[in-house]
């Protein structure tokens, strides 16, 4: 564009255009930013043009009204009511016109008024404006005779003014100088592709989050929830985990040092688990490990709160956040993760049912291929263990723990209809989702992946 103009100045976009052969948004582009560099100036204009309208073109051909009516009247005079009916609506500014321009007589008699010729007609200035514009466009700069002018515009659809607008461009003294030729010159190519920008967007694993809490709410079920630090009491003992289970050493668990609740549950609840672990376990139950405070190891100790809180004859409701286990990092395991969990409660529940829901909500999740076989969890009996296929890995891989709170973990706090329960990691469903073996990669920060991970899955 600069040597353009350095060759050509003032010239228009369009021009512009023609000379380098760049689309006009490249042009207006380039205009902008020599404009932000105080390189180009640009003058804006307005031009008038003056072109004939309908009856004005029609007029070429035959004549104004008032040159019509001379021409019926030439040869002899003809009554007012003859002309009528050869001019029509014209008659009227026909006679006007004509006796203005001195043109005509009108001599009344008993049947009609007689129209006759005065005197030969001579092309008038609005003939000659006329024929002057013809079929084009005229600046109004190139018309001299502005009474002509003004008459054919009062007439209906003789003229059309249009005003164009138009620019220049052309360059400032610092910009002639400029050696578009030479590397160093710091000249800028205007038609470059921009610089890629990548768009905020939402992580991967917060989608899948996303879309666990809204295919659960979708089944009917509402959210609960719950502290991520707990007493021992809800995390485990409510759960009927003994005080002396492996998962309660500190080599699984992380205790909060120094911290103790000490008033996390009522006296009555306290009783009715201390006698639970009793008469189950065998042992004397200790009131000081159940008020360690920890980091909750799992979600099901803000299930089993909501239940002794609420003592809900019916219920469907879910719990979803983060949970700490003290594990060796490895493709398969983290220290913190995201773990959902959730409990149906009804009079005639039963395990079919909770296949049923474990089924309807990975076929949402668009996981198809699964499989249940029986397990062992300390609050649950029955249990059964969900395993879905990984093409990935070609092999089946754990997710959801399920099964029915037992009467041990249920009756203590007065809940007597059977609990569906079930819960598992969610960084293993959104492995399967993304094609991940390695549960690490959804926090190693790989902008890479994450910038080309796929929204839908």
């Amino acid at each position: 564009m600069i040597r353009i103009l350095k060759e050509t100045p003032n010239l228009t976009p369009e021009e512009i255009v023609e000379k380098t052969n760049l689309s006009i948004d490249q042009i207006r582009r380039g205009i902008e930013w020599l404009k932000l560099k105080n390189l180009a100036v640009v003058l804006e204009s307005e031009k008038s043009f003056a072109s004939l309208g309908k009856n004005g073109l029609a007029s070429i051909e035959v004549g104004l009204p008032e040159r019509k009516l001379v021409n019926l009247i030439g040869g002899q005079p003809m009554a007012f009511d003859e002309l009528r009916k050869k001019l029509l609506d014209e008659i009227n500014i026909a006679i006007a016109n004509a006796k203005r321009n001195d043109w005509i007589t009108i001599q009344k008699e008993e049947s009609s008024s007689m129209v006759s010729l005065k005197k030969k007609p001579e092309q008038t200035s609005e003939e000659k404006l006329i024929s002057f514009i013809g079929q084009n466009k005229v600046p109004l700069d190139q018309i001299k005779d502005q009474s002509a002018l003004e008459s054919l515009k009062k007439r209906p659809d003789y003229i059309i003014i249009e005003t164009i607008k138009s620019k220049t461009v052309s360059l400032t003294d610092e910009a002639k100088v400029i050696d578009v030729d030479s590397i160093g010159s710091g000249a800028i190519d205007v038609t470059a592709d921009a610089p890629v920008v990548f768009a905020a967007r939402t992580h991967p694993l917060k989608d899948v989050i996303n879309e666990i809490r809204e295919t659960f709410v979708s089944l009917g079920f509402t959210e609960i929830l719950g502290n991520l630090a707990q007493p021992s009491f809800w995390n485990f003992d409510a759960l009927f985990t003994p005080q002396d289970h492996p998962a309660r050493e500190m080599q699984d668990t992380f205790y909060i040092k120094g911290k103790t609740a000490e008033k996390f549950a009522t006296p009555e609840q306290i009783s009715q688990v201390s006698q639970s672990h009793k008469n189950g376990w065998k042992y004397d139950w200790n009131v000081d490990a159940a008020k360690k405070m920890v980091l909750r190891t799992h979600t099901t100790c803000v299930t089993i709160k909501y239940l002794a809180e609420n003592k809900p004859e019916d219920a469907r409701v879910f719990s979803l956040g983060r949970v700490f286990r003290n594990e060796k990092v490895s493709y398969k395991h983290l220290v913190e993760f995201n773990q959902v969990e959730g409990i149906v409660v009804g009079k005639n529940v039963s395990l079919r049912d909770l296949m049923g829901i474990q089924k309807e909500f990975y076929r949402k999740m668009g996981l198809y291929k699964i499989k249940f076989w029986p397990t062992f969890f300390p609050y649950t009996e029955p249990s059964l263990q969900t395993m879905v296929y990984n093409e990935k890995l070609d092999k089946w891989v754990e997710l959801f723990g399920m099964g029915i709170f037992r009467p041990e973990v249920t009756k203590p706090f007065g809940i007597t209809r059977p609990v569906l329960a079930w819960g598992g990691g969610i960084e293993r469903i959104a492995m399967l989702k993304y094609g991940l073996d390695d549960v690490r990669e959804f926090y190693n920060n790989n902008l890479g992946w994450l910038r080309n991970a796929s929204k839908c899955q």
